[in-house]
């Protein structure tokens, strides 16, 4: 059986995806919407933004899709699923990507946070706050130990969380939030212990009932050296991850993975597709500081490299309730990805600069994170532009290899942190 895909979404990871997916031997035709340069090599581009319901509508019935992967949050938390569901032409169609309710699991840190704790999933202490309760809020501060952590509740872009070191100017930052910061994401915040340790991310494929782990990944998200500077969307990531063996594996699988796939099914939240756990390990016990209901980006182009068996196996038995009949077979070798960004990015950047070296790459893969097709040329189209991906016996192995081919690249003020994985 033959299947026609269509994946949505733009970047990296979008690219990764479709890279493994080409490998399969069910695939017919691959579509993407609205892709980048990169895709376009491996299948049909759609320029249908991720959040246009109808368009992405249109594109499925006229492009016969058997099967829906949808890459970023934001459609999720819009309810992409329920508007399949919902439609009858479109309501026989695999989707995989959790309704609008399970995707609140990412849209709505208050919603997670009282999930985990009606499940008993190890997490931080916390309090939500809304200007209703602000007062209730300061108080809880003080009884903290410095650092503050503060979430927006909603989407933020990745950019809603604050970690300050002094009392009153945490409080200040509260009343900021609250007062529209982050716009209609932060009126509501969740105050959060600071968790201390060193993070990782897991990720498994659910479709409801059954799960798979797939390669557990680290990524890196501030813009300088040594963890340095401002947030960014990820600057690169590694696979597998050193200080998650067998051991720590485990416990993450029976104390947090289980019970979360236990968790939905109790609350009746029907949810199939990616569950991304934002994982830090303190002296070895693992705590959720976030969930995500999709893959993370950058750790897609590096754990798509170390998936060895088919991912379209995985994508059917997820969306059709079959998991439990597939199995995952993972590569050994470590896998590390390297994201050149454009010049003063995470703040403001120029787009559309001219990128050569592409053909000189051979030995990496190069996923397209933030590129357009100008005529003959590719250009840069966003913050994060490209990961080089690689596969070596060991984790400075493959990033050697990234980095050497990185050097073959170039765009005008291209930078890319060369220490990743100095904390491993």
């Amino acid at each position: 059986m033959m299947i026609n895909i269509l994946i949505v979404g733009s970047g990296g990871r979008e690219h990764a995806m479709a890279w493994k997916i080409k490998q399969s031997p069910k695939l017919n035709q691959l579509f993407i919407a609205p892709g980048n340069a990169g895709t376009s090599l491996l299948g049909t581009n759609i320029p249908v933004k991720v959040s246009d319901f109808e368009g992405l509508r249109n594109a499925v019935l006229e492009n016969q899709i058997d099967l829906v992967l949808v890459g970023p949050e934001v459609p999720l938390c819009e309810g992409l699923h329920d508007y399949f569901s919902s439609d009858e032409q479109l309501k026989n169609i695999r989707f995989i990507g959790p309704y609008k309710l399970g995707a609140q699991l990412e849209g709505s840190k208050d919603f997670a946070k009282e999930f985990m704790m009606r499940h008993q999933i190890p997490t931080a202490k916390y309090l939500a706050v809304t200007s209703e309760n602000l007062s209730e809020g300061l108080s809880f501060l003080k009884t903290m130990n410095s650092p503050y952590v503060l979430k927006a509740d909603g989407l933020a872009a990745g950019k809603g969380v604050l970690i300050i070191s002094d009392l009153q100017k945490a409080q200040d930052s509260l009343r900021e939030m609250l007062d529209g910061q982050f716009g209609s994401a932060s009126s509501k915040v969740v105050i959060e212990e600071f968790l201390s340790g060193i993070e990782c991310s897991v990720f498994a494929i659910t479709d409801g009932k059954d799960y798979r782990v797939l390669p557990v990944a680290k990524d890196y998200k501030r813009i300088g050296e040594g963890d340095t500077g401002l947030n960014t969307g990820g600057m690169g990531s590694i696979s597998p991850v050193p200080f998650a063996d067998e051991v720590f594996m485990q416990k993450v699988e029976e104390r947090i993975i289980k019970p979360t796939v236990e968790g939905l099914k109790k609350d009746q939240i029907p949810y199939n597709g990616f569950i991304f756990f934002g994982l830090i390990s303190c002296g070895g016990e693992p705590m959720v500081i976030e969930y995500n209901v999709r893959m993370g980006d950058p750790e897609t182009e590096t754990v798509m490299l170390r998936i060895k068996s088919d991912f379209v196996d995985l994508l059917i038995g997820a969306a059709d309730g079959t998991l439990a009949e597939t199995s995952i077979e993972i590569d050994e070798r470590t896998a590390a990805a390297v994201m050149l960004v454009s010049g003063g990015y995470p703040g403001d950047y120029i787009k559309g600069k001219v990128i050569s070296g592409l053909d000189s790459i051979g030995s990496s893969m190069v996923f397209h994170a933030g590129t357009a097709q100008k005529g003959e040329a590719v250009c840069t189209d966003g913050g994060r532009v490209l990961a080089i991906s690689s596969y070596g016996e060991n984790m400075h192995e493959a990033l050697n290899l990234s980095y050497e081919n990185a050097r073959f690249i170039n765009y005008e003020g291209m930078y890319f942190r060369k220490d990743l994985g100095f904390d491993l």
